[in-house]
């Protein structure tokens, strides 16, 4: 298999070292919509030896225009889109162990869900499920990356258990009711895309042990072509960073 990988290991940010700890490591992508099927396919082509992909929803033919894994077939036969998205991933890389899961992600299950991850990513569209997110990566020191798209926006961040700023850092008191969805401003593909793709590059440098991991806030606007890093400081009164889980202890 190493020519698969031949002009990925010619990168000296990888090389022969990386590219067999991307094999030896496993990552878990909750949402596998435009952005969850943009990171699992870049892991999956990348060879990261474990992908293990959670998504409860269908896939419908509104999700065709941004959301790369899937086709007309996996429509008509009303597929989840996990269990869709773990056939199509055998057929692109057999080496990798791809693994969907059809389920919903809550206070209940995320920690079992995410259990020997070296890497979570976000490919959501859910601001409470991103507090969960949160808080499991603080509680079990596993680094996070989150990750948003809508209309022609997108954004994301690295989140490294008690070295950087967390998501409740920046987003202390958002009303979720607030955020702006696909189903309420729209959206375009190339959003999620590039968000996906910075996400996937983030989660490779942190599985090869680079030092450029990002610590900002990144902005973008693919329509507008305008590209913006915001430094995020931890804060000092935020509770998940002090180990109060409240999202994932909740009754």
């Amino acid at each position: 298999m190493t020519n698969r990988y031949s002009r990925q290991i010619l990168f000296p940010g990888i090389g022969k070292a990386g590219q067999k700890r991307l094999g030896n490591s496993s990552v878990v992508i909750i949402g596998c919509g435009g952005l969850g099927a943009t990171i699992a396919t870049s892991l999956v082509r990348a060879g990261v030896g474990r992908v293990r992909i959670i998504d409860r929803d269908i896939i419908r033919y509104h999700n065709l225009h941004r959301q790369v894994l899937y086709d007309e077939e996996d429509v008509g036969l009303r597929l989840p889109k996990a269990i869709a998205a773990e056939r199509h991933l055998k057929r692109i890389n057999s080496s990798v162990e791809v693994e969907g899961i059809a389920t919903e992600v809550n206070h209940t299950s995320i920690e079992g869900l995410v259990s020997g991850a070296n890497v979570i990513l976000d490919g959501t569209d859910n601001f409470e499920i991103r507090l969960l997110m949160n808080d499991v990566s603080l509680k079990q020191n596993i680094p996070w990356i989150y990750g948003g798209a809508v209309a022609s926006l997108g954004m994301t961040m690295t989140i490294i258990p008690h070295q950087t700023a967390c998501f409740r850092c920046r987003f202390p008191s958002a009303d979720p009711k607030a955020i702006f969805t696909s189903d309420t401003a729209g959206i375009i593909g190339p959003a999620p895309f590039v968000i996906g793709s910075l996400e996937a590059a983030e989660a490779m440098k942190i599985l090869v042990g680079a030092e450029e991991v990002n610590r900002d806030l990144i902005f973008i606007d693919v329509w507008r072509g305008t590209f913006q890093r915001l430094r995020v400081n931890p804060r000092q009164d935020c509770p998940a960073c002090q180990g109060r889980y409240e999202f994932l202890e909740k009754s």
